[in-house]
């Protein structure tokens, strides 16, 4: 089964399979969430069977929106998938944009909506192992600090974010204990 996602071709936003889209460097809607308990943020390994960055850290849960389904939507959709949290408010924090080389000859070039949620202590996750091969809930300063000594175990994606956009995702005043 193709999926079909949002994608920008010659200006016009038009369904492309997810995967040609990844192929040809096309620019295309996406969703990442970024859920705390407090200052800790949950991170998810992705699984060894993804198509591209098999293995590496990323963000809480991140994807792509299917043609016409709203990116607030698409977000507790996939953290429900991913994840298994639902009933979490999100708050919408971003929207940016971003190209990087995923491996492979993929490129991800991404318009992202970005949101934040906040978990209950004693939030069950529940990680789906064809999407995901471990979660960790990690200090947002030692996430900033392991990123930053090991690139090469985090996603593209997750890096950018991090290093050009924690301030307007997480709020100055988190982002401003990574580096106290």
């Amino acid at each position: 089964m193709s999926i079909m996602i949002p994608a920008w071709v010659d200006g016009t936003l038009t369904p492309v399979e997810k995967l040609d889209a990844h192929k040809r460097g096309l620019k295309h809607k996406a969703v990442s969430v970024f859920v705390l308990r407090g200052q800790d943020v949950l991170i998810q390994q992705r699984a060894m069977g993804k198509y591209h960055t098999p293995g590496l850290w990323a963000n809480t849960c991140c994807t792509h929106p299917d043609w016409d389904e709203p990116p607030m939507v698409c977000a507790n959709r996939r953290l429900q998938e991913e994840v298994g949290l639902t009933g979490l408010s999100l708050e919408h924090r971003h929207q940016l944009e971003y190209r990087a080389d995923v491996g492979g000859g993929l490129i991800e070039h991404e318009v992202v909506e970005v949101y934040l949620g906040h978990a209950p202590d004693g939030l069950k996750v529940i990680p789906n192992p064809e999407e995901v091969m471990a979660v960790e809930w990690v200090a947002f300063p030692d996430l900033m600090s392991m990123v930053q000594r090991h690139p090469e175990r985090f996603t593209p994606w997750l890096r950018i974010y991090l290093a050009d956009h924690a301030d307007t995702i997480f709020g100055t005043n988190l982002s401003k204990t990574a580096f106290e």
